[in-house]
């Protein structure tokens, strides 16, 4: 992932259509499965703390209506991550970076997308939302999710941008 935003033959904008769809549940699955294996798998294992999106979707959720519920909370994990993650990605974050950044390696846009995510995840959703104190008082999951949603960012990128230079036609 060594190019630039710019390039000639690269789209500011990508198109809609069945390959698109596919790409972001492609960039989704892959950056999801990379994160949860980060956050709960390889982090607990080298002994930093666990990350768990689950049971903050699921208080978020009780907040917002009430009562949690676990399934909710599941299918809040994975839209997010499946598809309002990368949609971001593809959709407003990469367009910007190419519009207005376009000689920034993708990697780093990349990064700069990740510590987004962990700010809106941590501070917006956890903090603003679900009542938590911000950024979960900056204790070990607080940086265990930053690694996660930059993993999770770069992941994202490489997958978009290798379904964009493999794309037919």
């Amino acid at each position: 992932m060594t190019q630039t935003m710019a390039s000639p033959a690269v789209r500011i904008w990508p198109s809609i259509d069945t390959y698109t769809i596919w790409t972001i549940l492609l960039a989704g699955a892959m950056s999801t499965v990379a994160f949860d294996y980060f956050g709960q798998s390889l982090s607990p294992m080298l002994g930093f703390a666990s990350l768990a999106p689950v049971p903050l979707a699921n208080q978020t959720i009780s907040v917002i209506f009430g009562a949690g519920h676990r399934p909710s909370a599941e299918l809040l994990h994975y839209f997010a991550g499946m598809i309002a993650y990368p949609v971001g990605w593809m959709f407003i974050f990469q367009p910007l970076a190419r519009r207005f950044t376009p000689t920034v390696p993708t990697w780093i846009v990349a990064i700069v997308y990740g510590v987004a995510l962990w700010v809106f995840a941590l501070f917006i959703m956890a903090s603003l939302v679900a009542g938590n104190p911000p950024f979960l008082n900056f204790t070990g999951i607080t940086w265990v999710a930053l690694v996660g949603h930059v993993l999770f960012a770069v992941v994202t990128a490489a997958m978009v941008g290798w379904r964009e230079a493999n794309r037919p036609g």
